[in-house]
């Protein structure tokens, strides 16, 4: 059934890689085309149930994935599902903790929010006022056969893709077992959020809910209960005198720490999951996504911001590499030119239309074998970033997350960190290369004297990775079954063998189609450049035009 549901979709797509499905030149697909497939592509992830609503909100923040218009529309599926009966989630209540009315003074049975996995009822223990996060009855079955059906058409699917993508959609396929396990684990869900809950104990900013341990177990987990104002709700912010750009900071450095600093971090950032106390406190909900980082990631990160800042294309690219988000192999000149332009973007400058119509016309003919990729445990740390930079320009447009981050890093001691390295490293180069001028010369007057003596031979060997020299060949070949062809034709014409002239008529075809497929030049899937910032704006735009009408 989920295959089926697929196969129209996976089949256009194999059509706009090769017109007739295994052969022929790619299709030009309009946006307006890619967003109708989308908007097909969310109706059928929500049809499939919990499962795959899951995995469309992981997809949404995966551009090494799908193309940005998918990306667009699947931001919009939200986990929403109507709430299972009272009588099933009690059941579960009781396996773990016992009887309701003697485990709770009260219990409201209405649930206040839910969601695929679990739905948050209010309840009171003692005279605490309590969230009693329960998980749906019978997910587990239904998330256990969900994920075989994924696993067994990743190999289906990477058919379809190139070997970047092919890579994107295996990694995609392990972080999602992986999260969709732990984020059904209650238990670990209270580990994550008391460990992240410590590591901010001593700063009042921010709120983190108190893990109730005694009527908490695997698949419930009582917290206590925190109102306040989501993050995004910027008229009921300003009804309360609120900084919002001071706001805006705070999220930012808070993510900051938890990624860069203590390596445990809060991996849901959606604005339902984030709100803010009157007296403008940070307040943290759900954490069932979560997750650690390595400490060798964690250095990347730190090298790639101060790159960043430093405005160093060239060291921001070597992090890529060493964290394996890009391919050693990329034309580094056009990457470096694109991370300019992201950089340019991303700090509010006005990008300069013309430099980006020329990259783009440099990159759009292999714009499905961009060099990016991402690494499982990397992954995440993308969605994060790209979700908080989405709620800190709503609380605040103008806002600079490289400003931030070079400022954090710079409280923090790491740019004076990675400017000692850089020393570090320049010291050893420079005394690798004093030592290295001083073996030249008596090597230089050996090879001078071998060439005097007509005793020096150079040995060269020639790398061909774009196969011009066979396709060079091809068009030698075709060049001489042409001429041969077009010779017996004329033979065949003057001696009246209609055979013999028909055959070469054939071969004479067959040979200037090959030639022409050997000079034609391969074009790819046009693209249109689309930075955050400038999306914004425009759909602010719209917005305004739509209430003005």
């Amino acid at each position: 059934m989920v295959t089926w549901r697929f196969l129209p979709l996976l089949w256009a797509y194999a059509r706009d890689r090769r017109r007739f499905v295994l052969f022929g030149r790619p299709r030009t697909v309009s946006q307006a085309v890619h967003r109708e497939r989308a908007e097909r592509l969310l109706s059928i992830l929500f049809d499939l149930g919990p499962t795959f609503v899951k995995l469309g909100q992981l997809l949404s923040s995966r551009p090494d994935v799908l193309p940005p218009v998918y990306l667009e529309v699947l931001s919009a599926l939200q986990d929403r599902v109507p709430p299972a009966a009272w009588s099933d989630a009690e059941a579960v209540i009781e396996a773990e903790l016992g009887p309701v009315d003697d485990r709770f003074a009260d219990f409201d049975r209405e649930p206040i929010s839910g969601a695929s996995l679990g739905q948050v009822y209010r309840a009171h223990v003692d005279d605490e006022d309590v969230a009693v996060k329960v998980r749906r009855p019978g997910i587990e079955s239904l998330v256990e056969a969900d994920l075989r059906v994924i696993h067994w058409s990743v190999p289906l699917l990477q058919r379809f893709v190139d070997d970047a993508r092919a890579f994107s959609l295996e990694t995609l396929a392990d972080e999602f077992d992986r999260t969709i396990r732990q984020e059904m684990d209650y238990e670990r869900e209270a580990e994550m959020l008391e460990t992240i809950a410590a590591n901010f104990a001593d700063d009042d900013r921010y709120v983190h809910p108190d893990v109730i341990e005694s009527h908490s177990g695997e698949r419930v987990l009582t917290m206590e209960y925190v109102p306040g104002t989501k993050i995004t709700d910027v008229e009921r912010l300003d009804e309360l005198d609120i900084d919002r750009a001071a706001l805006a900071d705070r999220l930012q450095r808070s993510y900051m720490q938890m990624i860069i600093d203590d390596g445990v971090f809060h991996a849901d950032p959606h604005p339902g999951n984030l709100a803010v106390t009157d007296d403008g406190r940070i307040v943290f909900y759900d954490f069932g996504m979560s997750g650690r980082v390595d400490p060798f990631i964690q250095t990347k990160i730190v090298d790639f911001y101060v790159a960043i800042a430093r405005r160093d294309t060239d060291a921001v690219l070597d992090a890529l590499v060493e964290a394996g988000t890009l391919s050693p192999d990329a034309d580094r000149t056009v990457m470096a030119e694109v991370l300019e332009l992201a950089i340019q973007d991303a700090r509010g400058e006005d990008v300069e239309r013309y430099r980006v119509q020329q990259i783009v016309a440099r990159v759009e003919d292999s714009i499905y074998e961009f060099p990016f990729r991402l690494p499982r445990e990397l992954a995440l740390i993308l969605r994060v970033a790209t979700v908080v930079e989405g709620v800190c320009v709503t609380l605040d447009p103008d806002f600079d997350f490289i400003e931030t981050a070079t400022t954090y890093l710079t409280e923090q001691g790491y740019r004076e960190e990675t400017t000692r390295a850089y020393l570090g490293e320049a010291r050893d180069q420079f005394r690798e290369s004093a030592v290295s001028a001083v073996r030249v010369p008596p090597k230089a007057e050996s090879a001078l004297d071998r060439l005097e003596r007509e005793d020096l031979y150079v040995r060269a060997g020639l790398e061909d990775p774009d196969d011009h020299f066979d396709r060079l060949a091809k068009r030698i070949v075709y060049g001489l079954v042409l001429a041969a062809g077009i010779v017996t034709a004329g033979i065949g014409v003057a001696l009246a063998e209609p055979s013999v002239a028909v055959a070469a008529v054939v071969i004479v075809v067959g040979s200037l189609i090959q030639l022409y497929r050997s000079f034609r030049t391969r074009r790819g899937i046009r693209a249109r450049p689309q930075f955050t910032r400038q999306r914004l704006r425009e759909r602010r735009g719209d917005d305004r035009d739509e209430s003005d009408r």
